[in-house]
């Protein structure tokens, strides 16, 4: 009861995707890429969802009621740690090798950290890395905001120091101007839920957060204008609300508008503080994979 979309087709080839679908080459059990629980191709409608890197893609099955079946670019560096698990389970998953392209990386300002929520669905920026002489470290925190009565996935951007302007030699920060040049709205309160921001995306793939995306002219898929080091484990709350929504909210702020607290409450007490002042942009984000 396998669903292998054109898109992969294309990738694996006609002679696989047949393979696949006659069950010669699928496995009867796995667990769904998305929700992480387990499925079976024989009883249920199951997705072919193949991540593409540079020279390696991993094929992996998800609930069809969870996602569709598609082709996720990510990086080959991101790929390394899903073809060990992937492969190294059960009938989880298959490597393909020579496969076509990724998502590259856009640094914003510089090296890049991230954290990921613990049991109670919030973590505080860690200690970032020490970034290199000129460049800032963007930190992202997970957690859900209730807005309107609903619980929605977020997440919290914000440097560790200022982000100047491409081609700018100057002190000053930029990287507010430039989320408003790049469509990201102000934002004066939190009651109101953030607009979509079209050509983005956030991309959550085998069960983990990896990026943010942004389309670019002239590419034909989406770059990262973030991305983990590592991928992010999430909690079963943020990633059902994203799955429920289909949307991830993205909030960011210029650095020292924010840091680093201790509760999800006082999260949102800094963000209100820095929308009152002028300084929080947000905006909706589908989902890019699962």
């Amino acid at each position: 009861m396998l669903d292998v979309s054109d898109d992969v087709r294309a990738e694996i080839g006609d002679e696989e995707a047949q393979r696949l679908l006659t069950g010669e080459n699928a496995p009867e059990s796995y667990d769904c890429t998305s929700c992480r629980t387990p499925g079976n191709t024989r009883q249920e409608l199951t997705s072919t969802v193949l991540f593409v890197g540079e020279e390696t893609a991993v094929l992996a099955f998800a609930h069809a009621s969870c996602i569709p079946s598609q082709v996720v670019a990510v990086s080959e560096d991101q790929l390394r740690g899903a073809v060990r698990s992937l492969t190294g389970a059960a009938d989880g998953g298959e490597a393909y090798h020579g496969a076509g392209p990724s998502a590259g990386t856009v640094e914003a300002g510089g090296a890049m950290d991230a954290t990921a929520p613990h049991a109670g669905g919030y973590a505080p920026a860690p200690e970032p890395h020490q970034p290199a002489p000129g460049q800032a470290v963007l930190s992202v925190t997970c957690g859900q905001i209730l807005i309107d009565g609903q619980l929605l996935a977020a997440i919290v951007v914000e440097p560790t120091g200022p982000i100047a302007r491409p081609g700018s030699h100057g002190p000053g920060d930029d990287f507010l101007p430039l989320l408003m040049e790049a469509g990201f709205p102000l934002v004066t309160d939190l009651t109101s839920i953030p607009a979509p921001l079209p050509g983005w995306s956030v991309l959550l793939a085998m069960g983990r957060l990896h990026a943010v995306l942004q389309s670019v002219p002239g590419e034909t898929q989406p770059v990262a204008w973030w991305q983990a080091h590592d991928a992010l484990p999430v909690t079963d709350g943020w990633r059902a609300s994203a799955n429920r929504h289909q949307t991830v909210y993205v909030y960011a702020a210029p650095a020292g508008s924010i840091g680093q607290q201790p509760r999800e409450d006082l999260l949102r007490e800094a963000l209100e503080k820095a929308a009152a002042s002028g300084l929080l942009v947000a905006a909706a984000m589908p989902l890019a994979g699962t």
